[in-house]
């Protein structure tokens, strides 16, 4: 027959298995799934505007946003080849294959444009920062 340990020695044993565990009182328990619960919260909060964020933006097909939608989207259009002409210019310009009067008449043709473009953005409350495409996995166009 085995020798049972002595009370001493088996509350000795006790306390050294649960002295790494500690003991919480249902308070304590009731404020932990409560903090669980709005970290969880929090959570689904942030993975649903990283989606969002993640997503490109939509066409809004509402007609009353048509006019404005299209015209954004020329704007944009016309502010990519206004910008892709003043590059083609400087490096034309730099090579040395414009004249003086042709850099004067294209800067200003480019400069002109630019304030059509910004005016019939303001006109639409389109602001500048409006006039982009968003390509996805590729990018910003401009």
């Amino acid at each position: 027959m085995k020798k049972r340990p002595a009370l001493s020695e088996r509350r000795e044993s006790k306390r050294r298995e649960s002295k790494g565990r500690r003991r919480v009182s249902r308070s304590g328990r009731r404020r932990a799934s409560v903090a669980v619960a709005s970290a969880a919260r929090e959570i689904d909060s942030i993975r649903g505007r990283i989606q969002r964020a993640a997503r490109p933006p939509r066409w809004n097909a509402d007609p009353e946003e048509v006019r404005r939608a299209v015209l954004k989207l020329v704007l944009t259009l016309v502010e990519l080849i206004r910008q892709l002409l003043e590059r083609q210019a400087i490096r034309r310009m730099e090579a040395g294959t414009l004249t003086d009067d042709e850099t004067e008449s294209v800067g200003l043709a480019l400069m002109r444009l630019h304030e059509t473009i910004q005016d019939l953005a303001r006109d639409f409350d389109i602001s500048p920062d409006e006039l982009n495409l968003d390509l996805g996995p590729a990018g910003k166009l401009m």
